[in-house]
C-alpha cells in the first residue's frame, strides 16, 4: 500500500534528498542543498514537504517551496529505484498539485534535466506541465492551477 503524508521527521526527508542528490548528472539541481538540509522546515515554510510510504517504509519525496503568494516551486521529486514503475511519481505529483491548490497558489514551477531524468520529463509532459525555457539542458516547466 502506498500512502503520502506530511513530513513529520526531517531525518527521513534528508535521507531521501541526499540519496536523490547522488544521481549522476543531477548535481546542477542541488545548488542550495546545504542550506536546504540545514533547516527543512524553514526552507519549505509556506509550502510543504511530503513523504511517500510503501508499507510504512519511506520511498518517495516531493517538496513545495513558496516563491510568493501566487507561485510555488515543486522540488525534490524522488522515488527510490526499488519502488519505481508503480505509479508513485504521478501520485506524488498529484498530491503536490492538490496541496498547492489548498495553499492558494495559482501556479507551480519547477526545473528538470531531461537528459538525466527522461522518464520524469516524459511524465511531466503527459501531465500537461508546459515547458517554458531550456538553459543548457535544464528545462523550466510550469502548470497553472
Amino acid at each position: 500500500m502506498f500512502e503520502i503524508r506530511d513530513c513529520d521527521d526531517d531525518r527521513i526527508a534528508r535521507v531521501l534528498i541526499l540519496e536523490y542528490s547522488q544521481i549522476k548528472g543531477a548535481e546542477r539541481c542541488f545548488v542550495s542543498l546545504e542550506q536546504e538540509l540545514a533547516d527543512l522546515s524553514s526552507y519549505y515554510g509556506g509550502g510543504a514537504l511530503l513523504i511517500g510510504y510503501e508499507d510504512d517504509t519511506p520511498v518517495a519525496t516531493i517538496a513545495i517551496k513558496k516563491i510568493n503568494d501566487d507561485v510555488a516551486e515543486a522540488k525534490r521529486l524522488y522515488i527510490k529505484p526499488t519502488s519505481r514503475g508503480r505509479g508513485y511519481a504521478r501520485m506524488m505529483l498529484n498530491a503536490m498539485l492538490d496541496r498547492c491548490r489548498r495553499l492558494g497558489f495559482k501556479e507551480v514551477k519547477f526545473t528538470t534535466n531531461p537528459e538525466v531524468m527522461p522518464v520524469a520529463y516524459s511524465l511531466y509532459k503527459r501531465m500537461s506541465f508546459e515547458e517554458q525555457d531550456n538553459d543548457n539542458g535544464i528545462v523550466s516547466m510550469r502548470m497553472l492551477l
